[in-house]
């Protein structure tokens, strides 16, 4: 039983990375279902959630209710926003991330996306970090094919969503995601394709994973 965490430059492919590995290895894999929990567990709607991500800096996309992991316990919010209900800073929706991806994890055999879970998780057992980094040539072509973007498009969209990781790395007090220490592996995906950085996150994890 093992949990992965994919940090990464945004453009170098860390969900498609996340996608290919959950089929090979039977993992669950969650990205933006991480707003469905918040929201559930702070009972406000997504759309509300997505904005304090966006002005938090991840890139909450699309939201998915997450039923596998059943109902969520109560009182995680209200510890965190009781002095004042009405809002839900950057730093207050880190709090909230510092609850649920611990209880994400606890189910084991899953693939947690961005949102700082290479910090929350750092001293979890059984867990294996890796980050996906690549030149801005490579993420800005990388986004153009995946979502047939133009050129001019691709490049606004990494700008974008490169600027907002950091700022949500600052409410976690953090601004060295790129540091290697912080990782079992880090892959440069201008040197390396898809299929063998997999293979090789697979072949690390899969012995853990059956033990």
């Amino acid at each position: 039983m093992a949990v992965i965490t994919i940090a990464r430059q945004f453009g170098a492919g860390g969900k498609t990375m996340g996608t290919v590995i959950a089929e090979k290895l039977g993992y669950t894999l969650i990205d933006e279902e991480i707003v469905e929990l918040v929201a559930r567990e702070a009972n406000v709607s997504s759309d509300w959630v997505d904005d304090i991500e966006r002005k938090a800096g991840s890139e909450g996309l699309i939201s998915r209710i997450l039923n596998r992991f059943g109902p969520l316990q109560e009182g995680y919010v209200k510890r965190a926003v009781e002095s004042n209900p009405e809002l839900m800073d950057g730093k207050r929706y880190v709090a909230l991330l510092c609850d649920i991806i611990p209880r994400i994890a606890a189910q084991d055999n899953v693939i947690i996306v961005g949102r700082g879970a290479q910090y929350i998780l750092a001293e979890r057992p059984d867990t294996f970090h890796f980050l996906l980094i690549a030149d801005l040539a490579h993420r800005i072509e990388f986004i153009r094919e995946h979502y047939h973007l133009d050129e001019k498009q691709a490049r606004i969209v990494v700008a974008k969503q490169s600027k907002r990781r950091l700022q949500l790395y600052r409410f976690f007090g953090r601004i060295d995601y790129d540091n290697p220490d912080l990782y079992h592996l880090v892959f440069n995906m201008n040197k390396v394709t898809m299929d063998s950085a997999s293979a090789i996150i697979c072949q690390l994890v899969a012995p853990q994973a059956a033990s």
